[in-house]
């Protein structure tokens, strides 16, 4: 690091500086330990910067390891999201590495411990075993297998893995403590027998799995992991963590450190809960840009780096709440992707409900053009031309036959500008056999060409518009958040918080010319009306767009009003 950039002071940071200085560790690895059983979500981007910035601070190394130990959850399909997901995030890695292709060591340790006498293997259901492990006051009850011999718990082990017992019928245990304080320590499992459906990569080679807490630690050894940097949940399991190495005999020992999860308010992270708003359709999928996963964000229009300081912002801390993190307004994710998008966004005109407005005294026939800057916010962008002619379309919320007081938009007799064109004022209203607005005639004054009167008048409104002989169609999804309460979790079902208005799709929506040839992925701001995204669902002839986020945060005055 150099004295423009110095290393961040947080508590990781400094454990990490001093490990080093102490000589405890001459070389920092760390690693991204994702299950591949479902798709990344921000909460995940927290973890894995966090691994990321250490190894990258202190100059060392970072593994992506796959920990792959349950085959009834993961999927080839996950593996693959979560590589593309972290590249996408702007993350590199050393070596991908997977638990799997270490069973077989994992299984050696586990034979040594069984020959030491610390483990041996349960004939008691998973639900016996859970029964029996006590309670945070009430010491646990030992297995009445506890005390098989160790040539019995060897002839066991084997016959587990060579496929002879029917799933839930035996596990390995370590034996440690059923009276223990930590109640993790009471013979946590190792191994569970799970024969169907086969391993995505090692097929039906393997009927016995690991268990989180036996594989972790091992994983981090075996492959030079010096820092095993996880949410605080973990930090009751870290004694288990380092029991399992001492046990072992392992030098060199990784340390474990936690820090306070991300928890983001009016959404869910649990892979539980974002599963069944899958499944049971709440959302159109994993990538439904509602979602918090980072393929849903994509899809939205989040970019990396709005994504990348919105946690650099909320910062490393070891604070937490009832449930293990620090919670989150959604509004300051918000407002990181609309900073972001604010400097590199192309400015576009588009209107969403349009509103017909006929320039009588404009001549028919006639196009003009105008020289607009695509962003203001950066001139190296440059200009586009943006087409005028004498019919065209403005947003029916910028009208109002009768005006409410300090409205300043248009009305009958009143004058505004149209951006980058003219003043225009407004002659007369014409109506539907039901009584809506569906048209406006209005004037215009040639000699405020490009917005400003030469006489020195001002108005107090500027509008967007679009001209009708020149306007590109467009379908608009205007995304909202998911659910209506901070806390979706707060009423126990978090299906009963669902926002009804998280989405709202607008078909009949007119853009600007320029936008005729946008791609997938291309975001723009659509001037006075927030940022928007070419979704996937677009083809050559039907343009849709998502929005992003808003201009400003409208849930701010909603909260206000309570």
């Amino acid at each position: 690091m150099t004295d423009e950039n110095p290393i961040p002071t947080d508590f990781i940071h400094e454990a990490v500086a001093e490990d080093l200085r102490s000589g405890r560790f001459t070389h920092i690895r760390t690693r991204l330990p994702p299950e591949p059983n479902g798709y990344l979500h921000i909460g995940h981007v927290k973890a894995f910067l966090i691994d990321y910035n250490i190894a990258k601070n202190f100059g060392g190394s970072m593994d992506l390891r796959f920990d792959d130990t349950n085959p009834a959850r993961e999927e080839t399909e996950f593996v693959d999201a979560i590589m593309e997901d972290a590249h996408w995030l702007g993350l590199e890695w050393e070596r991908v590495l997977y638990s799997s292709d270490f069973f077989d060591l994992l299984y050696e340790w586990a034979i040594q411990l069984v020959k030491k006498g610390k483990a041996y293997v349960d004939d008691q259901s998973p639900e016996e075993v859970s029964r029996t492990r006590g309670s945070w006051t009430e010491p646990g009850v030992e297995s009445p297998w506890r005390s098989r011999s160790v040539e019995e718990n060897l002839d066991l082990l084997e016959r587990m893995k060579n496929g002879e017992f029917p799933d839930g019928s035996r596990t390995l245990r370590a034996k440690i403590d059923m009276a223990h304080g930590n109640m993790n320590m009471r013979d946590p499992i190792m191994y569970r027998i799970i024969h169907e459906p086969p391993h995505h990569r090692t097929g039906t080679k393997w009927c016995i799995y690991p268990m989180y807490d036996w594989a972790q630690g091992q994983n981090d050894a075996m492959h030079g992991v010096t820092h095993s940097l996880c949410s605080i949940e973990y930090e009751d399991h870290r004694i288990l963590y380092e029991w399992f190495l001492d046990e072992l005999g392992i030098e060199n020992k990784p340390r474990q450190i936690e820090f306070a999860r991300l928890n983001l308010n009016y959404t869910v992270m649990s892979k539980r809960k974002l599963r069944r708003l899958v499944e049971e359709s709440h959302v159109n999928g994993w990538d439904d840009p509602r979602m918090p996963t980072l393929r849903g964000m994509r899809r939205r229009g989040y970019t990396a780096e709005a994504i990348r300081n919105f946690i650099d912002r909320v910062g490393v801390s070891k604070t937490i709440n009832a449930r293990a993190g620090v919670m989150v307004d959604f509004s300051l994710l918000e407002a990181c992707v609309r900073d972001d998008l604010n400097r590199h966004s192309p400015r576009k005109m588009a209107v969403l409900h349009p509103l017909k407005v006929i320039i009588d005294n404009y001549p028919e026939g006639k196009t003009e053009e105008f020289d607009v800057l695509n962003n203001p916010e950066d001139l190296d962008a440059g200009t586009r031309r943006v087409l005028f002619s004498r019919v065209i379309y403005i947003e029916q919320e910028d009208f109002r036959e009768v005006p409410p007081p300090k409205y300043y938009r248009l009305s009958p007799g009143r004058e505004v500008r149209l951006r980058n064109a003219y003043f225009i004022k407004c002659e007369s209203v014409v109506k539907d056999a039901e009584g809506n607005i569906v048209e406006l005639h209005c004037t215009y004054d040639p000699a405020t060409r490009g917005g400003d009167s030469p006489d020195g008048r001002k108005v107090k409104a500027t509008l967007h518009w679009v001209s009708e002989d020149h306007a590109v169609p467009i379908e608009v999804r205007n995304y909202d958040r998911l659910f209506n309460n901070p806390d979706p979790e707060e009423s126990g079902d978090f299906i009963a918080d669902l926002n009804p208005n998280s989405l709202e799709v607008l078909t009949g929506c007119l853009a600007e010319p320029s936008l005729e040839n946008a791609k997938t992925g291309d975001r723009f701001q659509f001037e006075r009306l927030g940022y928007y995204c070419v979704d996937i669902d677009s083809t050559g002839g039907r343009l849709i767009f998502n929005r992003t986020v808003p201009l400003k945060d409208e849930w701010a005055k909603v909260e206000k009003k309570g």
